[in-house]
């Protein structure tokens, strides 16, 4: 069976169950919204728990995690359901993992597969000299088309011809870890299609070009900055390994799966349509509202993955070294963060009145007028381990929520929060959606990638004070 019968099957599979569920579902099983100052504070240990499993997993047991991830991601979850079962009773708990998983992690996860899909399709071959000049501009165009076409999709474009150019080279971790830093994260913070935080914004009354308009210095700071560092310390890694510059025969760049970028763009076009057309139809599922557009999107995505897999030569992808291991890797271990994350987003916004009331009381003056650095770090803190996206949403609501006022008289404080969940997202393996499918994409290809703690050292000592020279000079 091809692969792109086999993906149509378990596609028209997922939708017959969800149309049963649907069915099934009544208005009377209406959310019970969880009240996050009633919840205790044990209930946030799974999260803890799947995130150190993540991290030390493949440090420790690596055998063992690389065959069984999915099951330590399934057993967080379950603590994490059971702990608000005995808490809250089960029909909340149930209300409040339908909400999770079909406005959060649905959307999030066929957006990945669409993206993946597609870029997955598109094979460029030839070869390039990984000079630091070349990578620099790899680097650099990547940024530059991230707040087009997500950074998702900007990612799984150029990260396979990029690890393929770098193959031969003795040190190449570092340039996937400033990868991550620019094409996953930093670049797009220009435009709500760049990063999943943003949309929302859009989503939520924030004009299309204001992320454009507003935060353009500051990303064109810190890509310039990270820019000329990544040419410094490619550079010395460069001549370490006796290079001096190009080396090897110039095959010409070709590219093939063309009809992939046709695709994309679907998926980019889906996602603005999703924010502009509001026909005020509505489905309710367990008592959450699934609007009629969102439902669109998400069978666009379905419908971009499956054209994607019929329209692209077979032998092109396995020349592209496409693999559905990173994107199953993600898709299991997002659906058990999505779930240990309902009680933690729960405290959050219950604000001052939760356990995280401290950290919350630092968003303000004494005069009650907001504390942008802190909005800026306490936002990005989170959002490099949670996920960024409904973070950004929980700081947008303790800001207000009123997107008239956040790009007014109050646009430096969603500029920070914007800023935080955009950029921060590279603190970590976790943070930002494409950061780990592109760790599981170079690890795969043999990379020697840094583990999770490696790799927070890498972001710390270069990023952190980045961000601190943003704040001082932008806040």
């Amino acid at each position: 069976m091809t692969d792109w019968k086999r993906a149509a099957i378990v596609a028209l599979g997922g939708c017959a169950a969800f149309a049963a569920i649907l069915a099934s579902s009544s208005p009377a099983a209406a959310a019970e919204v969880l009240d996050g100052a009633k919840l205790p504070w044990l209930l946030g240990l799974p999260f803890v728990g799947i995130l150190m499993s993540i991290a030390l997993g493949p440090l420790f047991v690596k055998e063992w995690w690389h065959v069984h991830y999915a099951k330590a991601a399934a057993f967080w979850a379950f603590l994490a359901l059971a702990g608000l079962v005995a808490v809250k009773g089960f029909d909340a708990t149930a209300a409040a993992f339908v909400h999770n998983m079909a406005l959060e992690y649905a959307p999030f996860i066929l957006m990945l597969l669409a993206l993946f899909t597609a870029a997955g399709g598109i094979a460029i071959t030839g070869s390039l000299n990984a000079t630091p000049l070349v990578n620099g501009a790899i680097l650099a165009f990547g940024a530059g088309i991230a707040s087009v076409i997500g950074t998702t999709g900007a990612s799984m474009i150029l990260i396979r011809p990029l690890i393929r150019a770098n193959a031969s080279r003795r040190f190449n971790a570092h340039v996937v870890v400033f990868f991550i830093f620019l094409v996953s994260n930093i670049g797009g913070a220009l435009s709500p299609l760049g990063d999943p935080p943003l949309f929302l914004g859009f989503l939520h009354g924030v004009d299309f070009f204001w992320t454009t308009q507003k935060l353009w210095p500051e990303t064109l700071f810190a890509v310039a900055v990270l820019l000329a560092l990544f040419l410094l310390i490619d550079a010395y890694y460069f001549k370490r390994e006796g290079r001096s510059g190009a080396s090897g025969p110039i095959i010409p760049l070709r590219v093939k799966g063309l009809v992939n970028v046709a695709l994309i763009g679907v998926v980019v076009a889906s996602i603005a349509a999703s924010g502009l057309w509001r026909p005020d139809v509505s489905f309710d599922l367990y008592g959450t509202k699934i609007e009629l557009q969102n439902l669109v999107r998400e069978a666009v995505m379905i419908g971009v993955a499956l054209a994607s897999l019929a329209l692209t030569n077979r032998a092109s992808r396995a020349e592209n070294g496409f693999d559905w291991e990173p994107i199953r890797e993600v898709a299991y271990l997002f659906a058990g963060i999505f779930t240990c994350i309902i009680p933690v987003m729960a405290m959050l916004k219950a604000g001052k009145d939760g356990p995280f009331a401290f950290v919350i009381g630092l968003l303000e003056h004494a005069d009650g007028s907001p504390n942008n650095p802190v909005y800026f770090w306490t936002t990005g803190l989170l959002s490099s381990f949670l996920d960024n996206a409904p973070t950004y949403l929980v700081f947008f609501e303790l800001a207000g929520g009123e997107a008239a006022k956040l790009m007014g008289p109050l646009a430096d404080t969603l500029a920070a929060i914007s800023l935080g969940a955009v950029f921060m997202g590279a603190n970590s393996y976790i943070g930002n959606a494409p950061n780990f499918m592109v760790y599981a994409i170079a690890r795969d290809a043999g990379v020697k990638m840094p583990g999770f703690f490696r790799y927070m050292l890498w972001s710390g000592a270069i990023l952190l004070p980045l961000f601190a020279a943003i704040t001082w000079l932008f806040m």
